[in-house]
């Protein structure tokens, strides 16, 4: 049972992600680009623990961090960019 609401779960994830491709693709202000693509950043991440809960893989737990902490650090430096003009 436990399983079939995690695949489900997963499902509306994907189809979420896809809702905020599109709003990447049409944000009328670079912000609501990074935003949408922090969100999609998000939903993988949490896409990937739920792969590790259904395979019991407690491996892929630690990559669905590192990948966390990639789409935080791009989602600043983007961020820094836009405002400054620079990154450093």
């Amino acid at each position: 049972m436990i399983t079939h609401v995690m695949i489900a779960i997963a499902i509306f994830l994907s189809a979420m992600a896809f809702v905020c491709l599109y709003r990447a693709y049409i944000g009328p202000t670079p912000a609501d680009r990074v935003i949408s693509i922090n969100v999609i950043s998000t939903k993988v991440t949490i896409l990937i623990v739920l792969l590790a809960g259904l395979t019991n893989q407690d491996s892929f737990v630690d990559v669905a961090i590192v990948y966390a902490m990639m789409g935080f650090i791009t989602t600043v430096a983007v961020s820094k960019y836009l405002e400054k003009g620079k990154l450093f």
